[in-house]
């Protein structure tokens, strides 16, 4: 039986949502490692809708994340309330602004932020069950905050003010090239840095590539 890999979707679109690029890379790598993506997102309105032509927010406009991040899985997509660790053998969070505007609020919080309630259950009950949690671009942020106190090691590239904050959080950080990933293979962490440091689809493709199957190879 093919394995049930769960990606946590934060909308559609780079600035206010989940990294399209990422996102279908991740669902493309699952596929083709004969694992099935079961994807998935918080059903809330998401912080603020960007134009992504000119960069500037759109005042008065509202957007649903899980209606959002149903354009990337063609509507086949749940509402990550219903979801249960026993659903799936592991979990995946491609990129994007969305995920520290949506999924938590570091964007706005910093080391002070929270994640949202849904996504904190099912990232912890996926934790505490033994199955793996990749991580891409921004993402490793939820998993510092999460099991901080655990000290997992993970990457989001060189930055190094997000570095800062991730160690601050109790997260070890380690510097990653964009074709590389980082496995924590006693806490079962895989993180790459994809559009943290990419500066094109095939860069970022390289580490997600080799996250998922590393994420496979650890469910």
């Amino acid at each position: 039986m093919a394995k049930k890999i769960g990606v946590v979707l934060s909308g559609c679109g780079v600035t206010d949502g989940a990294e399209i690029q990422e996102a279908v890379l991740t669902l493309l790598a699952i596929d083709r490692a004969g694992a099935e993506a079961v994807c998935m997102a918080p059903n809330i309105r998401q912080y603020h809708v960007i134009n992504h032509l000119t960069g500037e927010e759109s005042l008065g406009e509202a957007r649903n994340v899980l209606v959002e991040s149903a354009r990337i899985a063609r509507g086949k997509i749940r509402d990550i309330a219903t979801v249960k660790a026993a659903d799936i053998d592991a979990l995946i969070f491609p990129g994007g602004f969305g995920v520290v505007k949506n999924l938590c609020d570091y964007a706005f919080h910093g080391l002070k932020c929270s994640l949202n309630p849904d996504v904190a259950r099912l990232a912890r009950e996926v934790h505490t069950a033994r199955k793996p949690i990749g991580a891409i671009c921004i993402a490793p942020v939820l998993v510092a905050k999460m099991i901080g106190d655990e000290h997992p090691t993970i990457t989001i590239g060189t930055d190094k003010t997000v570095a800062k904050d991730i160690e601050q959080m109790g997260a070890k950080h380690v510097s990653c090239p964009v074709f590389e990933f980082v496995v924590d293979r006693e806490r079962k962490i895989v993180s790459t840095p994809a559009y943290m440091l990419a500066t094109s689809i095939k860069e970022a493709a390289g580490g997600i590539d080799q996250l998922v199957v590393a994420v496979i190879d650890l469910a």
